[in-house]
């Protein structure tokens, strides 16, 4: 029976292990080392046979166990008197075998102790400094006192935060700052017809007062009962006016209608059989005899634009020649409009040194400022029969608010308006959506 024997020879397939060129034969495929290839497919092989699959498949449940109890026993092993230390400690604890420098200061050649000696000072010893300041005292140079100059900024005031982003920030633009109107620094205009300004509150004189004089109380009381008088007078004339109007209206608007009707009346009795054929030829004339309108040669449209030049550069130096003699009459303009000025503020003075009284509030100027009237005054009068003798059976009337108002309107302060009761609201249209038309086929 014959012996079975290893094969002789390397098993394991050509490997050339270094190769530093690739263009030989020894550079094929087969020479190429394929150990670690076949290392890994035996292992593979050996954890199938062992485990039945690949361990790297199995989930983590199978391949560990978590402890959630603990080693009772461990507690017992480790001896109690040993302490436990931490790593931190131990390096710091360690030393080294090179002694510290010391920190005690070594004594050298240049070295003290750090006090310095005490100078004398000399007392009859004067600097010449001092010498040449008493010397300028003693020809009366005396010297000059400090000069306190006022602050250009305020002390007190917050920084502006404007400022300190213009320095971070100094390609932002600036901004500007509001700038008020001109009218805010002039006087208001008062709407009395004098022209006199009228005080916030008013002076009342005695025919105002709850207990006036006879005289006073006549006086107001003519003065208002020929206001009302003169106003009832006003609103019947109108009435009668408006009367008026309305009948003659309704008579042309009859007579036009008579009239039209009598027309009508003629235009059936006087039938003619040659009226229609005249009015047709007289048509046909006036049609005929009507200029055609032609269109315009360039002739005549060159004629045209060299008369309209011609009346532009007539105009125009004519508005020349006007502003030449203003340039030249530009004294006598100045002079004139000074002297005018000059005579408004004596007519000023003069009116403020003759009649120093103020202005009545009652009667007003006709231009009024606004597109609204001023309100009328309300009627401040007590009739004799409520007339009270005590202060304390005095019943209060009026209107404080309405008052102050009127008064600020008639110091121009204020600019008439009318009450607006309801605001104009935005037109909102409803629609409702044509579902029917959202299909598809």
């Amino acid at each position: 029976m014959p012996v079975l024997s290893a094969p002789s020879g390397n098993p394991t397939g050509p490997a050339q292990y270094k190769q530093p060129s690739r263009k030989g034969k020894k550079a094929w495929r087969k020479n190429v080392d394929v150990t670690d290839v076949e290392k890994g497919l035996e292992e593979l092989n050996d954890e199938i046979i062992i485990h039945g699959e690949k361990v790297a498949d199995k989930p983590s449940a199978e391949l560990f166990q978590i402890d959630v109890k603990g080693d009772k026993t461990l507690k017992n092993k480790i001896p109690k008197g040993i302490p436990k230390s931490v790593k931190a400690d131990e390096i710091i604890a360690a030393r080294s075998a090179v002694p510290a420098v010391s920190l005690r200061k070594r004594p050298g050649d240049k070295t003290g102790d750090g006090i310095l000696p005490v100078k004398r000072q000399r007392t009859q010893y004067v600097t010449q400094k001092e010498l040449v300041r008493l010397r300028k005292v003693a020809d009366g140079h005396h010297e000059s006192t400090v000069t306190v100059d006022d602050a250009t900024y305020d002390v007190w005031d917050l920084p502006d935060p404007e400022k300190e982003v213009q320095e971070k920030l100094p390609f932002l633009p600036k901004a500007e700052k509001l700038k008020a109107p001109k009218t805010l620094r002039q006087q208001p205009i008062s709407l009395t017809a004098s022209g006199k300004p009228v005080p916030a509150v008013p002076k009342p004189s005695g025919g105002y007062s709850y207990n006036p004089e006879y005289k006073d109380y006549e006086e107001r009381y003519l003065e208002v009962a020929n206001k009302v008088v003169e106003a009832e007078k006003k609103r019947l004339a109108e009435l009668e006016t408006e009367r008026l109007r309305l009948e003659a209206a309704a008579k042309s608007a009859a007579e036009a209608e008579a009239a039209e009707a009598r027309a009508d009346l003629s235009e059936w009795e006087e039938d003619s059989a040659w009226e229609g054929f005249e009015s047709g030829g007289e048509e046909v004339v006036s049609a005929i005899s009507k200029k055609k309108k032609e269109r315009k040669t360039q002739a005549q449209r060159n004629k045209i634009k060299r008369r309209k030049e011609a009346e532009r550069l007539a105009k125009h130096e004519a508005a020349m020649k006007k502003k030449r003699q203003q340039l030249e009459k530009l004294e006598e303009i100045a002079e004139e409009v000074y002297q005018k000025e000059k005579a408004l503020e004596v007519a000023k003075i003069e009116m403020s040194d003759e009649d120093e009284s103020e202005g009545n509030d009652e009667e007003l100027r006709r231009r009024q400022l606004g597109k609204f009237k001023l309100p009328e005054k309300d009627l401040e009068l007590v009739l004799p029969d409520e007339l009270e003798e005590s202060l304390r059976r005095l019943k209060p009337e009026g209107n404080l608010l309405k008052d102050r108002f009127r008064n600020l309107m008639v110091r121009g302060k204020l600019e008439s308006r009318r009450k607006i009761p309801f605001r104009k609201q935005a037109k909102v249209k409803v629609t409702e959506k044509w579902t029917y038309k959202d299909f598809t086929i």
